[in-house]
């Protein structure tokens, strides 16, 4: 007997209303409130913040022409607006993104974030926790309209002994089911994260897996990635290329931290040593990710301090598997664009391609993109293994 989820996927792909506005919000709607009968698995609280919080925010976005013209809009965001414009129609001319009402229209939230993301994982484990859902399948979050509400939750999962991890995010896609809006969350960012995020979100309608958190993040990133690369050569800006330079240096030191600590985490909780041992490592490798930061910024950025507030934050799996679940297989993606030569469309189609395989057929298809390691010459005398905590104390990248 088929599942109630499965129930549910099957009515979304034959009765989803084509288009976008009202009718498609109604369908949409129905279907969740589908969902909620078919799954007695389902929190109706849950689903029922979900359902309003996302129709306030569409209801609640204009016309960007209407923004523009209107006396009230702040002038800084008016300006913000026009590069968003300039932005989107780029994504579509010169990247094959969708063509499509999203990034049109601007809402102003009135708060810090568009949701808050909860991550778990086990304490000694950098395997997230997943939540399945009756339309977009399962992920390794559960996103919430109000931080108390994801506070709730993350309060509940620390009680049960996991590591867990309140994100907040500044912008979600819905997959093309609705006209996703510029918001007041990141309108203000500059210009490089601004691109890169229309460019990411607008990637995730292009393919999107169920189940597969790793898969569609990862590829969104190479396509942000490669979009951006793009976008700053085409704008032909002394100042902006200056920026994105220092962008590129900064967010590549960022990856090679987060990577590091996230490969002694790995090797930790695989190395058998007893639980005490692993929690003490753990910690120490923690201590030495925010001294390597620190070091990093102070030497190399000239202590350019917009990390602070993240480094600074108390450290745990949750949030170090949060970070690799946007990064761990962009390589493989990198790979993919280079073998198409760059031709984005070719390299949708590529993607595509992979996204209909098995998990574990697409997983090995994923590795073996990449390019074979190059192999070391052993030492003549090995030096002993360190400890969890000497690794965890390696110089900076």
């Amino acid at each position: 007997m088929p599942s109630c989820r499965s129930i549910c996927l099957r009515t979304r792909r034959r009765f989803l209303p084509a288009g976008s506005g009202p009718r498609r919000l109604a369908g949409v709607l129905f279907l969740a409130a589908l969902g909620l009968a078919l799954d007695a698995c389902t929190a109706v609280p849950y689903y029922s913040q979900a359902i309003a919080g996302q129709f306030s925010l569409l209801t609640s976005a204009r016309p960007l022409d209407e923004v523009i013209a209107d006396p009230a809009t702040p002038a800084d965001v008016r300006e913000r607006l026009r590069l968003a414009a300039r932005i989107r129609g780029f994504a579509s001319r010169e990247l094959a993104l969708p063509d499509n009402r999203s990034y049109t229209r601007y809402a102003d939230l009135h708060r810090s974030s568009a949701v808050w993301n909860v991550f778990a994982t086990a304490e000694l484990s950098l395997t997230l926790k997943t939540w399945c859902y009756p339309m977009f399948g399962c992920a390794g979050y559960r996103g919430y309209f109000a931080q108390r509400d994801a506070e709730g939750l993350a309060a509940g999962l620390q009680a049960e002994g996991l590591d867990v991890y309140v994100g907040p995010v500044p912008a979600y896609s819905t997959l093309g089911w609705f006209s996703d809006p510029l918001l007041s969350t990141f309108i203000r960012w500059p210009e490089p994260e601004l691109a890169r995020l229309i460019f990411h979100e607008l990637a995730h309608q292009v393919v999107y897996v169920s189940d597969d958190t790793r898969f569609n993040e990862s590829f969104a990133t190479a396509v942000e990635q490669a979009g951006l690369v793009r976008w700053v050569a085409a704008r032909h800006d002394p100042a902006l290329d200056a920026q994105f330079a220092r962008y590129l240096q900064r967010h590549g030191d960022f990856l090679d931290l987060m990577a590091q600590a996230h490969r002694q985490l790995e090797d930790l909780y695989a190395s058998g040593a007893p639980e005490q041992a692993q929690r003490s490592g753990k910690q120490a490798i923690f201590a030495a990710l925010t001294a390597r930061y620190r070091r990093v910024r102070d030497e190399r950025w000239g202590g350019y301090a917009g990390y602070d507030a993240f480094f600074e934050a108390p450290w745990n799996n949750a949030r170090v598997a949060a970070m690799a679940a946007y990064q761990d297989d962009v390589p493989a993606f990198d790979a993919l664009l280079a073998r198409e030569q760059g031709d984005l469309p070719r390299f949708f189609a590529a993607v595509r391609q992979l996204a209909r395989l098995a998990p574990e057929a697409r997983e090995q298809a994923l590795q073996a993109l990449l390019p074979a390691p190059v192999p070391v010459a052993a030492p003549a005398a090995a030096p002993s293994a360190p400890s969890a905590a000497a690794a965890a104390g390696a110089s900076a990248p």
